[in-house]
């Protein structure tokens, strides 16, 4: 993998993973319309997870503790749904990101998701255990390759009435157990098929750090400012000509 591949693939891990709009479908996307583009090796997706980890980490640096300590039971709760259905159901979702017509379809989902978070009212509901059960189904569900993760954690939270700021910091936090599980999984599963290139590895960790922390950035000022519609009409957009173009 070229110094160049490395980069792309940390500015697109780093933006998609936090922006509603899905790390996993532009992957897809990226595989189709890139020359010799292909899906980075398990060692190297896991190094570019890990820069996105250290991003939610410095970004919540001075909050982080309390953040993990209140919603303990929650982000557990909330963590549960995605360790079943990623388990039982990991084959099937790795067959469909072959499929770029279904991916497309999913970014039409993601549409609706960030149009309902633009328009839903904060009703002031606190989190609690059936709202972070609710929460955690809504991650399992974006297990499927095209539906964004934060996407559909922020827009299950903000529908139940959750302050929006609020679950998206709780949408954030619940990425460490989520990712980490996830690439402990991928580990275990193919962990002997790559090798490595410690130049290209930290080139990727560093794009995928400093671009994971300008998303994070963004969701929350584009939260704060009722901005969410943006990433509706993009979602939209690009689930239209992507479907278009698998027809």
């Amino acid at each position: 993998m070229e110094i160049v591949n490395s980069a792309i693939l940390g500015i697109v891990q780093g933006l998609t993973e936090f922006l509603p709009v899905s790390s996993s479908g532009h992957l897809v996307i990226f595989q189709k319309i890139l020359p010799g583009f292909s899906q980075p090796g398990i060692l190297f997706d896991v190094v570019l997870h890990f820069g996105t980890l250290v991003a939610v980490v410095i970004y919540f640096r001075k909050k982080l503790v309390s953040l993990i300590f209140d919603n303990f039971w929650f982000l557990i709760i909330a963590t549960i749904p995605a360790v079943i259905v990623g388990l039982l159901f990991d084959n099937i979702f790795e067959k469909l990101f072959a499929s770029t017509l279904y991916v497309g379809f999913e970014f039409l989902v993601n549409a609706a998701m960030s149009y309902i978070i633009s328009v839903v009212k904060n009703r002031g509901v606190k989190i609690n255990l059936k709202n972070s059960f609710l929460i955690g189904i809504a991650q399992a569900i974006a297990i499927s390759p095209g539906i964004s993760r934060s996407g559909s954690t922020i827009f299950a939270g903000s529908v139940l009435g959750i302050d929006k700021e609020k679950v998206a910091e709780f949408s954030f936090i619940l990425s460490l157990p989520a990712v980490m599980g996830a690439n402990l999984l991928q580990l275990l599963k193919y962990g002997g098929s790559s090798s490595i290139n410690y130049g290209n590895y930290m080139v990727g960790l560093v794009f995928s750090f400093v671009f994971g922390l300008l998303a994070i950035k963004l969701v929350m000022e584009f939260i704060k400012k009722g901005r969410f519609k943006f990433f509706a009409v993009y979602s939209l957009v690009l689930g239209i000509i992507v479907i278009a173009l698998s027809l």
